[in-house]
């Protein structure tokens, strides 16, 4: 029997079921029960497939009584953000309108290969209106809410991953993020988020939002988890066209070698400024557990979130203009207005800014040739409270929604990956960016693993619920 108070890993959970220790149904149980429980105040979930899990269950419980491996992730309860498609559910992405939709006929690839591996898929996911969001707080569906303080963001747009993971109603959980929307409920739930190279995991069957930006990984509670998660969804897609060429090596393996050698830098200029105490705090513990003081410039940050911004409200209008030409009403009203802003953007801004995109590419492309790794805050303060609209940065007033991401927009512009991982102060966790070269995940990885081995950084038990 598992309690409610226990706080199974992945790898703890896959092990026990191969092991013949539990069964794949009774982790199953245990999860629909903590979901039953606690998500009416967390507010992470919009759908829960019991039946299916339970059929999934006692499927793998079969196969390892025949004497067959269950999979890596054998009997691993997991969640989607819903902008996933799952067989049988429509694919509403936060929305309104598209509760509407038909019921998706497959899952998304990344699901199956998630099943294939013998997780267990237990519902979808709450989120920020077609993932144009940094708070977590769904006009639909009613906010996401932080585990660790209900008065609290749980971060956008993947909130409902963030609240689910941290507050341990399942150890896994797939989430999206365009400008941040992994890294950011990482960042104030207290937990570990891998955004990996644009084009690395498949984004097939799942609904887009910037297809230029869009990158889809996942969130765990160890680096041990998030690497068994990212190992059963990597490899090649020919359904995404970015992602179609490039194979993936295993990283589970790699996790202890190490760091030796490596080059790690802290980000220094644009990343020291517009931060709380929190956020610089939290570095400080990052810097010191690696044994770097070095400071390297990416340059030109703030005019690469400048570019981000202009790029991702233009894609985003041109995929939604027959929407807010026909049923304005049924948006968000913050969302819609953000995306009509878009549509009125001229041309030649847009063309300057994917002309400056790959100069600042090629730009950070040369930093990597002298570091490794560059450490960067997630965001420039732990979860603000629900509903509140600004907060002070340097002395100026400025809007909320638009500012979390500041320092997590420059990275994702150019497609870099990047672990998020959990500084657990108090009374709220806060987040740091572990960020490397293209195609480099495995480094990333062996860096917030030496982090979470050495106890600067771990996922604390939930505190709010």
């Amino acid at each position: 029997m598992i309690a409610d108070s226990d706080l199974l890993s992945a790898a703890a959970i896959a092990r026990a079921v191969n092991g013949g220790k539990l069964s794949a149904l009774s982790v199953t149980e245990a999860a629909l029960a903590r979901i039953k429980r606690h998500d009416p105040v967390l507010n992470s979930f919009t759908d829960v497939t019991a039946d299916r899990a339970r059929a999934k269950a006692r499927a793998i419980d079969a196969a390892v009584a025949a004497g067959q491996n269950g999979g890596p992730l054998a009997g691993v309860p997991y969640a989607v953000k819903n902008l996933f498609d799952v067989q049988g559910l429509p694919t509403r992405a936060g929305s309104k309108i598209n509760r509407e939709l038909r019921p998706s006929r497959r899952d998304a690839t990344l699901i199956e290969r998630m099943e294939a591996a013998g997780a267990v898929l237990v519902g979808a996911l709450n989120m920020g209106e077609y993932a144009y969001d940094f708070t977590g707080e769904n006009v639909h569906d009613g906010p996401s809410r932080n585990p660790h303080d209900v008065t609290r963001m749980s971060g956008g747009s993947s909130g409902g991953c963030g609240g689910a993971v941290a507050g341990g109603l399942v150890p896994l959980a797939l989430g999206s993020d365009t400008n941040g929307s992994i890294r950011v409920p990482s960042s104030f739930c207290g937990i570990f988020g891998l955004k990996p190279t644009y084009g690395r995991l498949s984004r097939a069957r799942s609904f887009p939002f910037v297809a230029s930006l869009d990158h889809l990984g996942p969130f765990a509670r160890s680096v041990e988890d998030l690497a068994l998660a990212y190992d059963a969804m990597s490899g090649p897609d020919p359904e995404d066209a970015a992602c179609a060429m490039r194979p993936a090596e295993p990283v589970s393996a790699l996790l202890a070698e190490g760091i030796g050698g490596l080059r790690i830098a802290i980000a220094g200029g644009y990343f020291q400024h517009n931060v709380f105490p929190e956020a610089m705090a939290a570095i400080a513990r990052v810097a010191k557990a690696l044994g770097t003081t070095e400071m390297i410039e990416i340059p030109e940050a703030a005019r690469a979130r400048a570019a981000a911004y202009v790029i991702t409200a233009t894609e985003g209008a041109a995929l939604h203009l027959d929407r807010l030409r026909k049923r304005p009403l049924d948006f968000d009203p913050a969302v819609r207005d953000r995306l009509l802003a878009g549509a009125m953007i001229p041309a030649p801004l847009v063309g300057r800014a994917h002309k400056f995109r790959r100069w600042y590419r090629d730009r950070v492309l040369q930093v990597f040739e002298t570091v490794d790794v560059i450490v960067a805050p997630a965001t420039p303060c732990v979860a603000p409270k629900l509903g509140q609209a600004t907060f002070v940065l340097d002395g100026a007033v400025l809007p909320l929604r638009a500012n979390i991401g500041i320092h997590t927009q420059p990275i994702s512009f150019i497609g870099l990956p990047v672990v998020a991982v959990p500084v657990p102060l108090e009374p709220m966790p806060i987040g740091v960016q572990i960020i490397a070269a293209p195609w480099r995940e495995d480094i990333a990885l062996r860096v917030a693993y030496a982090l979470q081995r050495a106890g600067a950084v771990a996922a604390p038990r939930p505190r709010g619920i």
